[in-house]
């Protein structure tokens, strides 16, 4: 399969398609060609489609290669299934797939006997890796059988490190499974397909070496391995001077050079005097280094000049390119095809300069010339895009990313966006709202609202398509978070995260013409809108009987204004804290936070109120405290929440995450209602929402979602509800926790590397096979008398979290203290 555009490695495929990106010696595609004949596969079928033409007149019919090639080329995009199925005509046997971009030197011949000794319909060949992210996880039985799939699963979802490395063997019948000239995927369509129908598919672990090459990064190893001889690939890459430098023939090299491998040097480059190169380093051919040259770990392609004094380190640098004397090119610096860089000219980390860029004498570059920079490997975090003000989150990334939003999205449709009052978030969100509109998008600013204020008029207007917040993060008062939200009002999905992410870093952005550049204006009253929405949607005439004195602390955040309102229709009393938004008190520290808790505690208790909340600073968290100014911890709050709610609906579902105490499924018992877990994330229960329709969503952690209003979190909405439910039970609230069901829980996290996130889940499904396990969000094991033990890998940190619930504190712990012992020498055996 050598259809791909390979556009995560671009520039570098910008001339060319991915299978002809060399690897040392060779094309990746003259690699894998090798490996075939190796193993006496000689007729060969190319599946093409971008730039097809450049790969047929090279490898022409295959005889030059030892193989016979046939051509299928798509006329439109088939997926790797679809393009497979197009060349069906050509394939009356067992045949082996494998793609045009994949650097492996496992045992093909081994792989199809392994096949045909099981008698499978189709065999994955699998791997295990570091990093699984990026990759389809398969999960086998005993005998080898598939029995899971999960493509690019989050840290919570994987359930292993065995990857899917896109080399199939298959029968012919296969095909047959496969709609013709439809797009159609191997890994998303056919194999679960397959899997659902009982068909005989099977995955086989292969030993040896395998390599991705989906980016820039992979491409830098997989050069490294090959010359460090990581790669077996049954002749050598050229002619061995000694020292690990391997040299084509009429290469040239200076006596008072100093190469220190590994270094390949192809056919005719020229090292000039006083140069010094350390390897891992590829200089293909034609290539001539000045002198006083020093290169460290860097492949340059063929036919450049890289002039005297230049300083390349960690770099790619494409074909006949010319640097003058004096560059420095710093490290991930990728250069394209054709460009020349003046006299003296210093190109930061990370920039990629697409092909054919001329760079002034002394320029100093930093940023991508034309494309899109590789800087941050990914923008979204769990609090959406976040940064250093001015240092990772910066005016120009915040108009791409305006630009990126808007490239997805249809063109004359709506973004709203709004701000806290912070300067730097002002700042931000003009640089926002100044790249959508070049994209034909049309943006309403909503100045200063709550969060939920937000979510409600992306969710409510049917021209509006998407939604922006920028805040100064509650954690941290140099840090922004900027939360983009989708026509649904609720947080990006994965996927449509991953969308954006595509455009931000190809910088690949629809461009209105003139008359199409969109427009900017004010929204019109969107907390009206919201308010008299939310009126509809609680008991006003319960809440304003009951009379209701309460203390609310507002966090100097965004709620005070919207919440204020609601409230007074309500008729309810209300003592606010902290009600006049502040710039400097809108990120708190957690101590501080807890200070404020505590003092609208002994408020409540001095006033006799009912009772006091506190909101967090965007108006969607919500923390409680009863009439006797007692704070209630959160999984308590949201056990309060939970029985109001089922004692007004019973038998309506209600929601919580995997990793809440079984105290809610007492709850739910109690009132003959379904309890569903769901992700730890109430931000990914939008599917639960419409399928199951529950009545409440809580997290145990300050978030509570009512999906009849919104199908997001709202601290406000949750205040309201409350005070309806008390109205309605009549009782205080600590009369109503005093009878909630108790529970011991202990919680820690253990350290756990990036790369050996998938090895430990993989040893612990291992380990734990013949338990009761539950695979909703990272591992649940079920144990005896309704205990557990839930372990997950965080997703930003270099940690795992691990949550027990025992009969007593002390089981809860020792079940904890257990697992963080077996996880650590999980990982210790495997770094021996």
């Amino acid at each position: 399969m050598a259809g791909g555009e390979g556009s995560r490695l671009r520039p570098l495929t910008i001339a060319r398609p991915k299978p002809m990106v060399p690897i040392v010696n060779k094309y990746v595609m003259a690699h894998i060609l090798d490996l075939l004949r190796q193993h006496n596969i000689t007729d060969i079928v190319v599946t093409l489609r971008y730039m097809a033409a450049a790969i047929q007149d090279y490898f022409e019919d295959g005889s030059n290669f030892g193989v016979n090639i046939t051509y299928v080329v798509e006329e439109n995009p088939l997926g790797t299934a679809g393009s497979v199925r197009n060349a069906a005509s050509l394939v009356d046997d067992t045949f082996l797939v494998i793609s045009g971009d994949a650097f492996t030197d496992f045992n093909l011949t081994e792989i199809v006997q392994a096949h045909r000794d099981r008698q499978a319909l189709a065999s994955l060949t699998l791997t295990r890796v570091p990093n699984p992210l990026e990759y389809g996880v398969i999960v086998t039985n005993e005998e080898g059988r598939i029995t899971q799939f999960q493509e690019k699963p989050s840290w919570g979802e994987i359930i292993s490190d065995t990857v899917n490395t896109g080399i199939y063997v298959l029968e012919p019948e296969v095909l047959d499974l496969i709609p013709p000239d439809t797009s159609y995927d191997f890994s998303r369509d056919l194999f679960p397909k397959m899997l659902s129908d009982r068909l005989p598919t099977y995955g086989y672990i292969a030993e040896g070496y395998w390599c991705d090459i989906g980016n820039v990064d992979e491409y830098f190893r997989a050069n490294a391995d090959l010359l460090h001889g990581n790669v077996h690939t049954g002749e050598p890459i050229g002619e061995h001077l000694g020292g690990g430098i391997w040299v084509g023939h009429d290469v040239e090299i200076s006596p008072s050079a100093q190469l220190f491998g590994p270094i390949y040097l192809g056919h005719g480059v020229k090292i000039k005097g006083d140069v010094t190169i350390y390897g891992p380093t590829v200089i293909r051919d034609y290539t001539v280094i000045d002198a006083y040259t020093r290169i460290e770990r860097s492949i340059l392609w063929r036919n450049n000049y890289v002039g005297e004094n230049c300083e390349l380190r960690g770099v790619v640098v494409t074909r006949q390119c010319s640097l003058k004397s004096n560059v420095v090119l710093q490290e991930g610096v990728v250069v394209g095809d054709n460009c020349v860089l003046g006299e003296g000219s210093v190109v930061h980390p990370n920039v990629k300069l697409w092909p054919r860029k001329q760079i002034e004498a002394g320029a100093i570059v930093k940023d991508s010339i034309i494309w899109g920079t590789q800087a941050r490997h990914r923008l979204f975090g769990q609090y959406g895009v976040t940064g250093v003000v001015n240092v990772d989150l910066t005016p120009e990334l915040a108009a791409k990313l305006g630009a990126a939003l808007g490239a997805r999205l249809p063109a004359e449709s709506y973004v709203a966006i709004n701000r806290d009052s912070h300067r730097s978030s002002r700042m931000l969100k003009r640089a926002l709202i100044s790249g959508l509109p070049g994209t034909g998008i049309n943006v309403l600013d909503m100045g200063t609202v709550p969060i939920p204020v937000l979510r409600h008029f992306v969710r409510s207007n049917d021209e509006v398509t998407a939604g922006i917040h920028v805040r100064i993060s509650p954690f941290d008062q140099r840090v922004v978070d900027v939360r983009l939200i989708n026509g649904e009002g609720t947080n990006l999905t994965t996927t449509e995260q991953r969308e954006i992410e595509r455009a931000y870093f190809r910088e690949d952005f629809r461009r209105a013409y003139l008359d199409e550049i969109g427009i900017i204006r004010y929204a019109n009253q969107p907390a009206e809108l919201y308010i008299d929405d939310f009126m509809r949607h609680v008991d006003t005439g319960a809440i304003q009987n009951a009379h209701f004195r309460m203390v609310i602390d507002y966090s100097h955040g965004l709620s005070g204004d919207t919440l204020s309102q609601i409230l007074n229709r309500l008729d309810v009393d209300v003592v606010p804290l902290n009600a006049r938004m502040d710039e400097t008190k809108l990120a708190m520290l957690h101590e501080g936070f807890l200070t404020n808790r505590q003092r609208t505690a002994t408020i409540v208790h001095a006033l006799d109120a009912n009772l006091g909340v506190q909101l967090d600073v965007g108006g969607e968290k919500l923390f409680v405290v009863d009439e006797q100014g007692q704070s209630l911890d959160d999984i308590t709050a949201a056990e309060l929440m939970v029985e109001l709610a089922l004692s007004t609906q019973p038998g309506r579902p209600v929601a919580v995450p995997v990793t809440l105490p079984n105290a809610f499924d007492q709850i739910a018992a109690k009132y003959g209602s379904e309890l569903i877990r769901t992700s730890l994330n109430l931000s990914n229960t939008l599917k639960v929402i419409e399928e199951r329709q529950p009545l409440l969503l809580v997290d145990g952690k300050g978030n509570y979602i009512f999906p009849d209003f919104l199908p997001t979190v709202d601290g406000m909405m949750a205040t309201v509800r409350l005070l309806e439910y008390l109205a309605r039970r009549g009782q205080p609230i600590s009369v109503i926790a005093e009878e909630l069901p108790s529970f011991h829980m202990h919680i820690r996290t253990v350290d756990c590397l990036a790369e050996e996130k998938g090895l430990v889940m993989r040893k612990l499904n291992e380990y734990f096979a013949h338990a009761h396990l539950d695979n909703t969000d990272g591992m649940k094991i079920w144990l005896e008398d309704g205990e557990w033990i839930h372990f997950v890998p965080d997703p930003e940190l270099p940690v795992c979290n691990i949550t027990a619930e025992a009969g007593c504190e002390e089981r809860a712990e020792k079940l904890v203290e257990d697992c963080i012992a077996e996880v650590q020498q999980m990982i210790a055996s495997e770094r021996q």
